[in-house]
């Protein structure tokens, strides 16, 4: 038997299987396509920058300072995401009860305009506010 003979043999005694088998690998690749392009939808975050400012230089010792909204930075640049006053040790959201550090994960996605800045911890939970567990030990 030649080898044209012997390759028409097996493809007419396993061609269901085949026919199974190519079809799973498409229905992998698309999916694998169609997962590949999902994932790229999403991967628009925000961008943050951090830059410190001089709103605090007037303020009374322990005010919260709220960053971001009025500030001549944040209305030349639109993009900047946060502008954090020297003293802001401990940042929370006017929204929240919670306090965080201004690394914490939590802290960078408070919006600007509801910022609110502590120079530390003890300011914070004098007025109320709950140290954030995720970002305070």
């Amino acid at each position: 038997m030649s080898m044209m003979g012997y390759i028409k043999n097996f493809l007419i005694e396993h061609e269901m299987k085949l026919v199974l088998l190519t079809g799973f690998i498409l229905v992998a690749l698309i999916s694998f396509q169609f997962g590949k392009i999902e994932g790229k939808k999403g991967q628009t975050k925000a961008i943050v920058i951090e830059k410190t400012t001089e709103i605090a230089k007037n303020d009374p010792e322990g005010a919260p300072i709220v960053a971001g909204a009025a500030t001549p930075e944040s209305t030349q640049n639109p993009t900047e995401a946060k502008i954090l006053a020297p003293n802001c040790a401990y940042v929370g959201s006017k929204s929240s009860d919670k306090v965080h550090l201004p690394t914490c994960r939590y802290a960078k996605s408070i919006k600007p305009e509801n910022l609110v800045c502590f120079s530390s911890l003890d300011d914070a939970l004098k007025q109320g506010r709950v140290a954030d567990k995720n970002c305070i030990k």
